[in-house]
């Protein structure tokens, strides 16, 4: 049962030339449930070709809190995923933190307290 302590937040980016993915999605998308008090990512997933690939990127995002910023999960992106899809996935992440910096702000959707 949903219990209203959570948000899921879409973050997306163009996805490079040449990506498998490419023939399915336009746009890399980076979709997490996030805890609305905390702003931690306690699941995430993106629209990568592979399931290895969303899995991965998944755990890599797991944990990290938006209260604090997306710099190191940035930082991990760059250092543990070597696909033509790095910066595409850093750009969403940007994104979908925007979104949740404007929520928290108090912009369409209040987060609960």
């Amino acid at each position: 049962m949903f219990n209203g302590k959570t948000i899921f937040i879409a973050g997306h980016a163009r996805l490079p030339q040449g990506m498998a993915a490419k023939s399915v999605f336009e746009t890399l998308t980076i979709t997490a449930e996030i805890d609305a008090k905390y702003g931690v990512v306690l699941e995430a997933s993106c629209t990568l070709a592979t399931e290895h690939g969303r899995e991965f990127i998944g755990r890599l995002l797991k944990g990290t809190s938006l209260n604090d910023g997306v710099d190191d999960a940035i930082e991990s992106i760059q250092t543990y995923y070597r696909g033509k899809a790095a910066n595409a996935l850093i750009a969403a992440l940007k994104d979908l933190d925007l979104h949740f910096q404007q929520i928290k702000a108090g912009g369409k959707t209040k987060l609960p307290s």
